[in-house]
Parts: C-alpha cells; structure tokens; sequence
C-alpha cells in the first residue's frame, strides 16, 4: 500500500518502507518504478528480519557506520540494506529472483 504525506520527510528524501507501507513525499512519486522497486525490496528486507529486527539491525549499523565516517549521509549509503536496494533498484524483477538475506553480500563489501 503507497502513502503520500508531504511532510514527513527530511531534506532530499523523497521514498520509505515501513512495513507494509511505502511511504512517499510526492503523488507523482507513485509513478517512478525505480523508487518503487526500492522500496519494496526494503519491504523484502523488513518481512524476512520480522520487521522489528530489520528497524533494530537498520539503525545500529547507521549508528556504526556514522561514527566510522562522521557523516551521517555517507553512513546511511552504506547501510547494507541500502547497498542493497540501490543495487537492485533497477532489476524490476529483483524482489522475486532474490535470495533471501541477500543484504549480507552487501555487509563487508567495499563502501560507496
């Protein structure tokens, strides 16, 4: 199910999953495939992890990795669950090929 509420979102970011919603910043926004496609592979990552462990594993490595950087939109990148999204964002059928936990390929690898 895709939301529209204008308001809830900071600077740039314009797309969210919270289970089993996608959130968006815009109405037109529900027309880019792309950001949809995202987004559900994140709603992927949430069903797999029962929700409630994907937000705790989701914030602990932004935590970790924003005090690596010391910056906060470099840590959000390199999430796992981000790299792999953004990886994937494209392959329109990614949700229904992907293996599951397929974010943990994208754990150790190099950062962006």
């Amino acid at each position: 199910m895709i939301l529209v509420f204008k308001h809830f979102f900071y600077k740039n970011y314009v797309g969210l999953s919270l289970w089993p919603f996608i959130i968006l910043k815009h109405d037109e926004l529900k027309e880019d495939i792309v950001l949809i496609n995202h987004e559900k592979i994140h709603l992927k990552q949430q069903q797999e992890l029962l929700i409630v462990f994907f937000y705790f594993f989701y914030i602990s490595e932004w935590l970790i990795r924003t005090i690596f950087y010391l910056d906060s939109y470099k840590a959000y990148q390199n999430i796992s669950f981000e790299r792999e999204a953004y990886s994937n964002e494209k392959n329109l059928n990614y949700t229904s090929e992907r293996n599951a936990f397929s974010f943990f390929k994208y754990l150790f690898r190099k950062e962006a």
